[in-house]
C-alpha cells in the first residue's frame, strides 16, 4: 500500500478523487507522526532568551509535571515546555522549532483524551500561563486567551449575568473544545462553542499573527469553527455571550434493573424537548458513597435555562419515572450544572473513548447500551448519550467547518480504569463497542470524544462533507504540514 506523504498531499500533488482514501486534518487523534528533525541537535538555550516565559527542559524538576496530561495513560517525553506568556512567545517558538527542524505540539487545557498535546522529542507550546479576560457587557462580547479553562471563563463573565456554551464540565480547556465544535449544557438553545465564536488570534506555521473573522482570513475563521488545532496556534479567542436565566437541572439516577425502561423513556421524553432544555442520559457504575456504589446505575441529567416554574415543570416526569434512587434535580446555577461532572475527571485514571452520532436512538442502540453496560471497564467507565438538534440544527452544514448537523444525538463510549495491565483489554473493549454504536450511526463522531482510529474514514466521515474544504484551507494556512500531530494521511 503506497504511502503519500503529507507534503504531497498538501502541494496538491493528489488529486481530488484521491482524497477519498486519504484521512482528514482530524482535531482528534494521538497518532504519531515522523519526528521532522532531533531535538538533541537544537540549542535550547537561545529558544530560552527568546522568551519571556519559562522553558522548562528534561532536568528542570517541574519537568515531570509539566509533561503531563489529563488522560493517565499518556506517558511522552518532549524535547522541551515552552510556558509561553503571549502571542510573542509562541511566535518565537514556532518560528524556532521550523528553523530548527524540531516538531511541535500545542496545549491549551490539556484534557483532550488522544493526548495530543504531548509528542515524543516535540517542543510543547503550553497556553497555560495565558489566561488574560476581559468581558464587555455592554457589547455581550468576551476576549480569552487559550490557556483558560472553562471554570475560569465562566468565573467572570456570570458576574456580568452573561454566559456561553462551554462544555459539560469546567476543567476543560476552552481552545481544544471550541475548535472541535464544543457541545455543551446550552447548545440547543444558544448553538455550540464555536457557532459562538467571532473572531480569533492565531500564530500560523510561518510564524505569522493573524486576525480570523467573518472579513478577515475568512476561510481560516471558517476552519476553527470545528476543524480542530491543525490550522496554527490560537492565542486569543472571541465569544457572543447571552444573558443567564434561572437554571433548572441537575442528575438523576436509578437502578441498573431499570435501565433498559429508563433508555426507552428518555428517547420519549426528548423527542418532544424544546431548545431550552438540554438533556444526557446514560449507564455507570454507581459511586462510593451512594446507594448505588458498585452496581451497574441508569442516570438521566438535565439543563433547563429559563422561568423556573416552567423548568419545574418539564423536569417533573424525570422524578416521576423510576423513581429515582438518587435524585439531584431542581432549581441551582449554571455553575453548579457546569461542575457537577468534574469529580469524575480525575487525572490518575487511564481513558479511551469512542464516539458516533445518530439521528435517532433506534432499538437497535438502547439495546446495545444496555447489553454492554454489565461488563464496562471500571472504575469511571461511562456510557453517554447527549441530545443534539435545535439551534445546532439550524446553522447551515457548510457555515462552519463542524459537520453532522442533522445529528440528534451524540452517543459515546467513556472507558476509564486504574490498572495499566488492563489497558488492551479495556482498549479492545471499547472498540469493539464502539464499532457496534457506529453500525447504527451516521457514520460521522464528535472529534474531542475521538481517543483514536484505525479506519481513516471514520476520520473523513467527522467532518462529512467539509472533509475537502478543511484540507485546502490548512493547504493555504501550513502548506508543509508543520502542525501535523493532530492528523494522519495515508491511504
Amino acid at each position: 500500500m503506497a504511502i503519500i506523504t503529507r507534503r504531497e498531499l498538501l502541494r496538491g500533488a493528489v488529486t481530488a478523487s484521491g482524497l477519498a482514501a486519504i484521512s482528514a486534518p482530524a482535531a482528534a487523534f494521538g497518532l504519531e507522526a515522523a519526528p521532522a528533525g532531533s531535538a538533541s541537535a537544537a540549542r535550547f538555550d537561545d529558544l530560552g532568551k527568546m522568551l519571556r516565559g519559562e522553558l522548562v527542559m528534561p532536568a528542570h524538576t517541574s519537568y515531570d509535571a509539566m509533561r503531563a496530561v489529563w488522560n493517565g495513560m499518556i506517558d511522552r517525553r518532549p524535547a522541551a515546555v515552552a510556558r509561553c506568556t503571549g502571542a510573542a512567545d509562541v511566535m518565537a517558538v514556532v518560528k524556532y522549532a521550523r528553523d530548527n527542524g524540531i516538531p511541535a505540539t500545542v496545549r491549551g487545557g490539556g484534557h483532550h483524551v488522544a493526548g495530543k498535546a504531548i509528542r515524543e522529542g516535540a517542543i510543547v507550546i503550553d497556553l497555560a500561563p495565558m489566561q488574560g479576560m476581559h468581558v464587555d457587557p455592554a457589547k455581550k462580547r468576551v476576549r480569552a486567551e487559550g490557556g483558560l479553562r472553562w471554570r475560569a471563563f465562566d468565573h467572570e463573565t456570570l458576574v456580568h449575568g452573561l454566559y456561553t456554551t462551554g462544555g459539560t464540565v469546567s476543567v476543560t480547556g476552552i481552545g481544544g473544545l471550541t475548535l472541535g465544535g464544543g457541545l455543551g449544557w446550552l447548545m440547543r438553545k444558544h448553538g455550540l462553542s464555536c457557532d459562538n465564536l467571532v473572531g480569533a488570534d492565531v500564530v500560523t506555521a510561518d510564524g505569522r499573527l493573524l486576525s480570523a473573522n467573518v472579513s478577515e482570513n475568512s476561510d481560516l475563521f471558517w476552519a476553527l469553527r470545528g476543524g480542530g488545532g491543525n490550522f496554527g496556534v490560537v492565542t486569543g479567542f472571541e465569544y457572543r455571550l447571552h444573558e443567564v436565566e434561572p437554571i433548572v437541572g441537575g442528575l438523576a439516577v436509578y437502578p441498573g434493573d431499570r435501565l433498559k425502561d429508563m433508555l426507552h423513556f428518555y428517547r420519549d421524553f426528548t423527542a418532544s424537548a424544546p431548545d431550552h432544555l438540554e438533556t444526557q442520559a446514560g449507564a455507570m457504575i454507581g459511586p462510593p458513597g451512594t446507594p448505588v456504589e458498585g452496581k451497574v446505575s441508569g442516570w438521566m441529567a438535565i439543563c433547563h435555562s429559563g422561568p423556573e416554574a416552567e423548568g419545574e415543570r418539564m423536569v417533573a416526569p424525570l422524578k416521576e419515572f423510576g423513581p429515582p434512587v438518587m435524585d439531584f434535580i431542581g432549581p441551582t446555577s449554571y455553575s453548579a450544572i457546569q461542575t457537577m461532572f468534574d469529580a469524575g475527571m480525575a487525572t490518575t485514571t487511564r481513558n479511551y473513548w469512542r464516539s458516533s452520532f445518530t439521528k435517532e436512538l433506534g432499538d437497535e442502540v438502547l439495546n446495545s447500551l444496555v447489553a454492554h453496560a454489565a461488563d464496562m471497564p471500571r472504575p469511571g467507565t461511562l456510557l453517554l448519550i447527549e441530545q443534539m438538534g435545535g439551534e445546532i440544527s439550524r446553522v447551515g452544514e457548510h457555515e462552519t467547518a463542524f459537520a453532522n448537523r442533522g445529528a440528534r444525538y451524540n452517543v459515546s463510549v467513556l472507558s476509564s480504569w486504574l490498572d495499566p495491565d488492563a489497558d488492551e483489554q479495556n482498549i479492545a473493549w471499547t472498540r469493539q463497542f464502539g464499532d457496534e454504536l457506529n453500525s447504527f450511526s451516521t457514520g460521522g463522531a464528535y472529534v474531542n470524544y475521538m481517543a483514536n482510529s484505525d479506519n481513516p474514514a471514520a476520520v473523513r466521515a467527522a467532518y462529512d462533507a467539509n472533509f475537502e474544504r478543511l484540507v485546502d484551507v490548512k493547504r493555504k494556512y501550513d502548506p508543509d504540514d508543520f502542525f501535523n500531530s493532530n492528523e494522519i494521511f495515508k491511504s
